[in-house]
């Protein structure tokens, strides 16, 4: 009896690397997809963080650039993340599913930092994931010169 909850977890934690595997091969190849030249301001401003660590009201982005990386990420991470937003092409903020595990969360900021980086090159980007409560739980933040993401929780 005790064996089929290992097989059970193994499943699950086979799947749930799966789909982060899928998070982060899709991110690679985003990198090839057309980038959008036109970048025109969204008409809603909107807070990142805050003080308390919540966001105000949800866009997806504030160019046309962010805005389709925005949706793309929300569409190709579904189960992983039920909302994103891109803000001035360098900030990236998801609101993670409850599927995703604690543990799960650094290696999730990571894909996304490098296939955010990759979609929006030569700068410094930062990937802020949200709770399914949208509290702030990590930040990602890519250095372009280093090539290394520093993580704050």
């Amino acid at each position: 009896m005790h064996g089929g909850k290992n097989v059970s977890l193994l499943q699950q934690s086979r799947k749930m690397i799966a789909g982060l595997l899928l998070v982060l091969m899709l991110a690679v190849t985003t990198a090839c997809a057309p980038s959008v030249s036109a970048q025109k301001p969204t008409n809603v401003p909107v807070a990142i963080g805050g003080s308390q660590g919540y966001y105000a009201q949800l866009e997806r982005g504030n160019t046309v650039a962010g805005q389709d990386f925005g949706q793309w990420v929300t569409k190709t991470a579904q189960g992983l993340v039920q909302d994103a937003y891109v803000r001035d092409n360098n900030k990236l903020g998801v609101v993670i599913t409850p599927k995703v595990q604690p543990t799960e969360v650094k290696d999730l900021a990571k894909s996304l930092a490098q296939g955010f980086h990759r979609n929006f090159p030569n700068q410094d980007v930062s990937v802020l994931v949200y709770a399914p409560d949208k509290k702030l739980i990590l930040t990602a933040k890519y250095d372009q010169q280093s090539n290394q993401i520093e993580y704050k929780s």
